[in-house]
């Protein structure tokens, strides 16, 4: 299995994210929220995209549904600017 990479939300572009999980690997990204870090990791099974929370594991079955939810949720360069 290949090794995760941890990176910091904003750090890389919706585009970098999509393909980094593509190619099997897990991108580690800690959040600050309700007033503590918390840790997330995007990954893809081939099928599904998951966003596995401390508290919820998201799934989403098309590649435009994790683009949304990586956007709304502030991992990518592009919702970073946008706020």
């Amino acid at each position: 299995m290949t090794e995760p990479i941890t990176v910091k939300p904003g750090e890389l572009t919706e585009d970098e994210l999509i393909e980094t999980i593509q190619d099997g690997r897990r991108v580690i990204i800690t959040v600050e929220t309700a007033g503590g870090e918390h840790t997330v990791t995007l990954r893809w099974d081939g099928e599904t995209y998951f966003c596995d929370t401390p508290t919820r594991l998201h799934r989403h079955d098309e590649e435009a549904e994790m683009r949304t939810c990586l956007s709304k949720n502030g991992y990518t360069s592009e919702s970073q600017k946008a706020e």
